[in-house]
């Protein structure tokens, strides 16, 4: 079934509030590198054993702030840098598409890790997707001690603002475009 243009205005309107509720330092592309290097540091303050993922992953993709919001149907966006050996190599793009059962909107960071180069490589082909709460963790002191890499990939989130109620189904997907070549 096609999307009503009501159920449209819906997702755009859920999305809007979620953007609302996102804090003053939005990412809007002005800043995206030191948002980006700032997420990183926030996400090692709140868990230093995330240091472990940082330093071994192949590389990891980090999304400042992430708008999510939805009345139905829902949905999601970011721009982050992706890290390939510690080193920034491109921009990324999240875009999430839910059905279900939710209301609100919420902004969150959100860190990417790919545990081998196969994984990254999939990443940067445009050929990544995960389901919309594919084990996200939300990270907080000591939570890295006992997460593991599924299917070559661990994430890991942080919320910044916003109240959502879910239960829903959808997922993630990637886009990807390396520095020199946009």
């Amino acid at each position: 079934m096609l999307p009503t243009s009501r159920s449209l205005g819906a997702l755009a309107g859920a999305l809007g509030l979620a953007l609302a509720l996102a804090p003053a330092g939005f990412t809007r592309g002005d800043d995206l590198g030191g948002e980006s290097a700032g997420t990183v540091a926030l996400f090692r303050k709140t868990d230093p054993g995330l240091g472990r993922f940082f330093d071994a992953s192949a590389g990891y993709a980090v999304f400042p702030t992430v708008g999510k919001g939805g009345v139905g149907i829902g949905g999601a966006y970011g721009k982050g840098v992706l890290y390939e050996r510690g080193k920034p190599v491109g921009e990324a793009r999240l875009t999430q598409v839910t059905l279900g059962l939710q209301l609100g909107g919420q902004a969150y960071s959100e860190v990417i890790f790919f545990e081998n180069e196969a994984t990254l490589k999939s990443f940067k082909r445009g050929q990544f997707a995960v389901a919309a709460q594919a084990s996200a963790v939300a990270a907080a002191e000591g939570v890295a001690a006992h997460a593991r890499y599924e299917l070559g990939v661990a994430i890991f989130t942080i919320a910044k603002g916003g109240l959502m109620y879910e239960a829903s189904v959808g997922g993630q997907k990637f886009s990807f475009s390396p520095y020199g070549r946009r």
